[in-house]
């Protein structure tokens, strides 16, 4: 697949099976999010990768931060669930440096833009993905738990496997609707 269809064509399937990246692909995958741009080569990034046991461990961490929010009995559940949409789960967080140069919100982008090049790292060599974020990211016991301090954002759980469902074409938006010229 050529960089452009790979880019003009980007879809996220909701339904993955296994196998997940191994070996090569994964550390390729891996490799593409360190390519991310990255004002002052502060590599403002940490990737955490869940599968097999770690995709438990994540969704124990969900869990407690649904009980710490005294939620439904469903959205517990819910939470209980959610890694396992996957066989693999990559949260990327962004690993805020201290820069008087660079500020917070640059990084936070770069680390967002390393995990769009995972994800397309990960379909451009035959897998899928998709990228959430969701209250989850955002909730003190996961950002505890995953050891996301001060500044530190997850930007997504990044989804990768096998595609298990059929892929929608994308929905065509008019430039015109997107883009200003001065």
């Amino acid at each position: 697949m050529d960089a452009l269809s790979l880019l003009l064509n980007r879809r996220s399937l909701p339904k993955m099976a296994a196998p997940a990246p191994q070996g090569e692909v994964l550390e390729n995958i891996l490799r593409a999010g360190l390519r991310a741009p990255d004002h002052g080569a502060l590599t403002p990034w940490r990737f955490i990768v869940s599968e097999g046991e770690g995709l438990q461990k994540l969704a124990d961490i969900l869990v407690s931060a649904a009980k710490a929010d005294q939620a439904e009995a469903a959205v517990i559940e819910k939470a209980s669930k959610a890694p396992f949409r996957a066989p693999m789960v990559i949260t990327v967080v962004a690993k805020v440096q201290p820069s008087e140069k660079i500020p917070t919100v640059e990084q936070h982008i770069s680390a967002g833009c390393a995990a769009h090049a995972m994800q397309m790292a990960a379909v451009a060599q035959g897998f899928a993905g998709f990228w959430r974020t969701g209250s989850w990211a955002y909730h003190p016991v996961v950002r505890e738990a995953l050891g996301v301090q001060g500044d530190d954002m997850i930007v997504g759980f990044l989804y990768l496997g096998t595609a298990d469902c059929r892929e929608v074409k994308a929905p065509e938006r008019e430039l015109s609707q997107f883009v200003e010229y001065l």
